[in-house]
């Protein structure tokens, strides 16, 4: 019973592993020109459906809301599209000279460019009773991803307004008018969103399986893994130290949205941006490999430290509702 509860609640990592493994069993399927038609109905329908299902379950009331909190959000957002990717870009410099795959190197920068995820950020946030910090992808990371790809920029901006700003604007705009339906019946968002990113992930890989000029290494992989790990708990102390420090400003529960809103990645943005700005690269796979891996160990790091974090944040908070209640008596006084 464990067993199937636990596959039922990891059916998405499931389902990467195996949209893998049928990839490479079978790859002229998922192949542009192949039966699946991946160069419609991935590049198009596949990532409009899913940014349409995001605009159908956003909560503008929520994001409205969390403008609210300045500060925060200032913070985070400098932290994921400065901070990040500049620590990458310059952390890259040294590993150049390594024999690590130079492609899995890129995918490595590509992450840092990534925004933080809605989802799994915000359950993690919940799950220890913060503050959710909700980061929208500004032009910057197109710009960034874009200066990397042989695709043209004009060309890069138009696919991404077609199928990903008009679906989200689409999708909010027929939520205004089903929002009761909704609210009532709660739709399985995240399931549709994650199984279309499946077939993504699968022709993704399809492309790279049917390249015989495509050669991965292990030692890179082992390496990538190890480097992900280790970025993820360098920058989540990072962001604890800086915004627990002294007249930071920042309550406890700040602090545990700054941790994982700041350094979180987006996969269900991530890979339909990496398909549109490198379309038609032959490597793309290879550079999606360090997001495929950075989504799963974020889950695995967070879910882990939540209970930690979490006796932290309210040990922390009736430290200073005490000293708070002290200063109150002694002004009576």
């Amino acid at each position: 019973m464990r067993l199937l509860e636990r596959m039922r609640k990891e059916w998405f990592m499931m389902g990467i592993v195996l949209a893998i493994a049928g990839a490479k069993l079978e790859p002229s399927i998922g192949v542009n020109g192949g039966p699946l038609k991946p160069e419609i109905t991935v590049s198009y329908i596949a990532v409009a459906t899913i940014f349409f299902n995001s605009g159908l379950s956003l909560k503008t009331e929520e994001l409205t809301s969390a403008l609210v909190h300045i500060k925060l959000h200032l913070f985070i957002q400098i932290f994921t599209l400065a901070f990040f990717p500049a620590t990458i870009w310059l952390f890259l410099q040294l590993l150049s000279i390594t024999p690590i795959n130079e492609w899995l190197l890129k995918g490595l920068q590509t992450v840092g460019c990534m925004p933080p995820p809605v989802s799994s950020a915000v359950i993690l946030t919940k799950a220890v009773g913060g503050n959710e910090g909700i980061v929208i992808t500004p032009l910057l990371l197109l710009l960034f991803l874009g200066s990397s790809s042989s695709v043209p920029f004009t060309s890069i901006f138009s696919q991404l307004f077609m199928t990903v700003v008009v679906p989200l604007i689409i999708g909010q705009i027929v939520r205004r008018y089903i929002k009761d339906w909704l609210e009532r019946k709660k739709p399985p968002f995240g399931a549709i969103s994650s199984s279309v990113l499946l077939m993504i992930i699968y022709t993704t890989f399809c492309d790279t399986f049917s390249n015989p000029n495509i050669d991965l290494d292990k030692f890179s992989l082992i390496l990538i893994l190890f480097i992900i790990f280790s970025i993820q708990l360098s920058f989540m102390l990072l962001t604890f130290l800086f915004s627990t420090r002294n007249n930071s400003g920042f309550t406890p529960a700040d602090t545990v949205a700054i941790i994982f809103c700041s350094t979180h990645k987006s996969l269900t943005l991530g890979i339909p941006m990496l398909k549109i700005v490198f379309a038609g690269h032959e490597h793309l796979s290879l550079i999606s490999v360090p997001l495929l891996i950075y989504h799963p160990v974020q889950i695995l790091l967070g879910s882990v430290l939540v209970p930690t974090i979490k006796s932290w944040m309210v040990s922390r908070q009736k430290i200073l509702s005490s000293s708070e209640h002290h200063v109150v008596l002694s002004y009576r006084e």
